[in-house]
Order: structure tokens, then C-alpha cells, then sequence
């Protein structure tokens, strides 16, 4: 595969947030095409080096020519994030300066044909992150029960017309390609709306199929447990269902839970493991959003290990 260069979102506030160094150990658990990989390993020359994770085989495929000049310095991986202690135990790693997670679906994977990410070209319901494991999004929209299909778009889609779209899909099964799909959403709005309407729905079938959201939610205590004293974690989001887990992780770990005297708020007491970097996320300046408009919805959190 040809090496394709390419600046990831939020790439310089990246390095900013993870501040690499010199014989630092970092990982990229959505190393995608490399971007964050690439910058955090020249920002750590001559010798700091990166454990680049991701499931999606295509993806690996592109990291390994576009980082194949740092040699030894890269190691990838294809695993889900949710299992970076182990991915770094393999490694020989017991602790790491730096963690990034780029959450969400990538442009390589939105503009790659017959993935079925993308509602704007016809291609079949698949939409995993890993196409060879797991239920398609076809599969979970022909066989899901109709309230099955609305909780599963009002929850991870927090699509207001749930059950009239799930109403519809029952209605119209089988449904196998992603414009039909689409067609078939856009039926339950009348007027015009300022998002596609199919947006919501595809969003929602993506993080199902992906366990996107269960996947997080595992991954940033393990996260915090591979980091040492000093580390940094830097969460990119793209929807608000992401940033509020980040965000209530990030406010519980930054708080110590030590009880009053006689009094028992706590069953467990803890000291706070964590110092959020910045309480308000990050965003992308109008330069990047106008060079790449899926950038507009990143969101930024960084906090450092206690």
C-alpha cells in the first residue's frame, strides 16, 4: 500500500496535551493511518517510541508504510484499545508516558466504498470497525425487534424520531445497502432539516455494532492504570454521548473521596489519580474546520496522571 500523508484532528493540540519526550512510551489506540503516531514520534526523537493499536486491518496496513522510516521505534498491533494493558505487556511496557484515543470512525473508513459507513454512496450495511468479526449493521436492523431498533437509535443515535424510523425499517426489511437504508430514514421527515436525516441513524447503528460506547467506558480505567505518575491521557470525542463519559471519568478520577469525620459519604476512600489539564475541551480552530468540515464536532480532553 502507498503511503498516504495526512494531519490527523487536533494534531498539534495533541502534541501540546501529551508534551512527548525523549525515551517516552506512548500509545495510539486508534493509530489509524498514523497522524498522532507520527507527530508524537518525531516530537519524541531520537528514541521515544509508540505502541499504535487499532482493529481495522486496511488502517494498519496504511500505519505501517506511513511510519515504516522510525523502524524499531513503532510497534502495531491489531487490537481494540479496551485491551492496551495487554497489547502493552506483550510489548514488554509495564507503564506509559502517554496516551491518545482518537474515538470515532475515520475519514479513511467514511471515504473508503463497501465499508457502509457513509450514507452518501451505496454500499452494504456493514459499518464495523473490524469486517471480520462481529453483527453488520444489516444483520442488527433485519433481525432487531422494532423497540429493540428505537432504543438503539434514541440511545446512541439520540435521534428524536426513533420509533417512527424504527417503524419504517421494520416495515421496508430486508434492507442491504446504505442508500436504501437512508431513503427509507428520510421518509419520516417531511421538512427540511439542517443534518441529513439519516445522519442520527447511522451514527447510532455504528456505535452499536461497534460497542463503541462499552468500549470507552472499559478503556479509560485501564488507560489509567498504564500510565505513570506524570502521564498523560488525551481523548478526542466527536459526539456529545463520547465527551460525557470522558468528562464524568475525568471529574471522578480528579476528586480525592476522603469521608468527614463521622460521617461515611464513601464505602471506598481514594485520593484523587488524575488532574484534568483542561475542564473545557478543546476545539478545532476555523483554519482546520475549513480545510476539514468533519473536524467541526472533535472535542479534546486531556488530564495527567497524580
Amino acid at each position: 500500500m502507498v503511503a498516504q500523508q495526512h494531519e490527523p484532528v487536533l494534531y498539534q493540540e495533541i502534541i501540546h496535551a501529551l508534551q512527548p519526550r525523549a525515551s517516552g512510551r506512548y500509545v495510539d489506540g486508534t493509530v489509524g493511518a498514523g497522524g498522532h503516531a507520527r507527530g508524537i514520534l518525531d516530537a519524541s526523537s531520537p528514541d521515544g517510541c509508540v505502541l499504535g493499536m487499532d482493529v481495522d486491518a486496511a488502517a494498519l496496513e496504511l500505519a505501517l508504510a506511513n511510519l515504516a522510516s522510525y523502524g524499531e521505534r513503532v510497534t502495531l498491533t491489531r487490537a481494540s484499545y479496551d485491551t492496551l494493558l495487554d497489547a502493552m505487556h506483550a510489548r514488554g511496557w509495564q507503564a506509559v508516558d502517554g496516551i491518545v484515543l482518537d474515538l470515532g470512525v475515520s475519514s479513511m473508513q467514511l471515504d473508503t466504498q463497501g465499508r457502509g459507513f457513509s450514507f452518501q454512496s451505496e454500499a452494504p450495511l456493514d459499518m464495523r470497525f473490524n469486517p471480520e468479526s462481529g453483527m453488520t449493521a444489516a444483520e442488527l436492523i433485519n433481525t432487531a425487534q422494532e423497540s429493540e431498533l428505537a432504543d438503539v437509535l434514541f440511545k446512541f443515535g439520540e435521534e428524536p424520531r426513533a420509533r417512527k424510523i424504527a417503524q419504517l425499517i421494520v416495515r421496508a426489511r430486508p434492507i442491504t445497502t446504505t442508500t436504501e437504508l437512508a431513503g427509507i430514514v428520510k421518509r419520516a421527515y417531511h421538512e427540511r432539516v439542517r443534518l441529513h436525516p439519516a445522519t442520527r441513524t447511522f451514527q447510532a447503528l455504528r456505535i452499536a455494532v461497534n460497542d463503541e460506547l462499552g468500549c470507552l467506558e472499559r478503556a479509560l480505567p485501564r488507560a489509567l492504570e498504564a500510565l505513570q505518575p506524570g502521564g498523560r491521557l488525551a481523548v478526542i470525542s466527536f459526539h456529545s454521548l463520547e465527551d460525557r463519559i470522558v468528562k464524568r471519568f475525568f471529574r471522578q478520577q480528579s476528586k480525592d473521596q476522603i469521608n468527614p469525620p463521622y460521617m461515611q459519604e464513601y464505602e471506598v476512600e481514594k485520593r484523587a489519580s488524575l488532574r484534568e489539564i483542561n475542564r473545557r475541551p478543546i476545539v478545532p480552530g476555523e483554519a482546520e474546520v475549513r480545510t476539514n468540515p468533519r473536524a467541526r464536532s472533535a472535542r479534546l480532553r486531556t488530564a495527567e496522571k497524580i
